[in-house]
């Protein structure tokens, strides 16, 4: 349990709430195991409690309950277009984990949930079994880790290797986990695989310690990276979003320049970066969430639904970012959103 509670920061889940068909798997009777101290409700649908009305996101993430469900319907999506597939056919993206533990500003998952608490679908072997139905017929690029961090709770759920172990005996998927977590070590005994990619988030240190509550210092998030690299996994390195702040310019390069200072002449497989967009509707929410907020002050243009800084802006941004990545990086291994 200390460990489980350094690596979860303030996280104490101290209740529980459990779908009484939750309660026929045995990973539920292992998680609950993991917090002895919480109290433990049992509820008929997830929805009875994520879904209430009048709930607080902020508040809720200060100290948010833990939720067990079973995942009845929509396994798999489509990709999101508002994140790239890097050349990849058939995107798409599954959440057996609503929410995050982390507690970024940006995030758009408070836009999305109208809970900050944290549902576990525990029925991963019925969204593995709807992959493989897909695969029979064509190859698939997934992303499992798009509406939370599936390594920084791996100690918990074990999903990642229930992946891993998926993607070592389907050759036609190929799989990215991405992260901004310093776990690396829930994994670290797994063979490396081709068609999987560990994918890490990062962000200059004022940013993480300004914007990205609870997360890891860049230092310990690259420390995960060297490891990941030298045990031979393939890592996409993702500078996204890059947010428009004061002296953005030094930040993200001071951000670039340490990154590839660490990682030395370890070979990295891609870079992604983005700046910050997120749809209308969400940024709605989010900006009556957190009213106080100087990265949502920005007066974003909106286009076809999405919410973005000005083009002058945009463009000004990524040819920086392309500029300074492509002194480490060939330009057919970057990817700019």
């Amino acid at each position: 349990m200390e460990s489980l509670s350094k690596n979860l920061w303030n996280y104490k889940f101290s209740h529980i709430y459990v779908e009484k068909d939750a309660l026929n798997y045995d990973i539920s009777h292992d998680i609950i195991s993991r917090f002895k101290k919480s109290i433990l409700i049992e509820i008929e649908h997830y929805k009875d409690v994520f879904c209430r009305k009048n709930q607080n996101f902020i508040l809720q993430k200060k100290i948010p309950k833990l939720i067990l469900a079973v995942k009845k319907d929509n396994f798999i999506y489509p990709g999101s277009k508002m994140c790239d597939d890097f050349g990849n056919d058939n995107f798409y993206y599954t959440s057996l984990v609503m929410n995050c533990i982390y507690d970024c500003e940006y995030c758009y998952l408070q836009g999305m949930y109208p809970s900050g608490n944290i549902v576990i679908f525990v029925n991963i072997e019925d969204t593995i079994e709807k992959v493989k139905q897909i695969l029979k017929n064509k190859s698939i690029y997934l992303c499992v880790s798009y509406d939370t961090d599936l390594m920084a709770i791996e100690n918990i759920t074990g999903f990642l290797h229930k992946w891993i172990e998926t993607a070592n005996k389907y050759k036609n998927l190929k799989i990215e986990i991405r992260t901004k977590s310093a776990d690396f070590e829930y994994i670290k005994d797994i063979q490396s695989l081709d068609n999987v990619i560990l994918a890490w988030t990062l962000s200059p240190d004022k940013i993480i310690k300004e914007f990205e509550k609870n997360t890891p210092s860049l230092n310990k998030r690259l420390k995960s990276i060297c490891d990941a690299i030298d045990k031979g996994w393939k890592v996409r390195i993702c500078f996204d979003p890059i947010l428009y702040v004061k002296d953005w310019e030094v930040l993200y390069k001071q951000c670039i320049e340490k990154t590839f200072e660490i990682i030395g002449k370890r070979k990295v497989y891609q870079v992604s970066s983005g700046v910050f967009r997120i749809s209308k509707d969400y940024l709605k929410i989010m900006n009556k969430l957190r009213e106080d907020s100087k990265i949502l002050a920005y007066p974003f243009q909106c286009n076809n639904g999405v919410c973005s800084y000005n083009t002058k802006h945009i463009n000004k941004m990524m040819n920086f970012i392309k500029n300074e990545v492509k002194k480490y990086v060939p330009l057919k291994d970057i990817y700019l959103q």
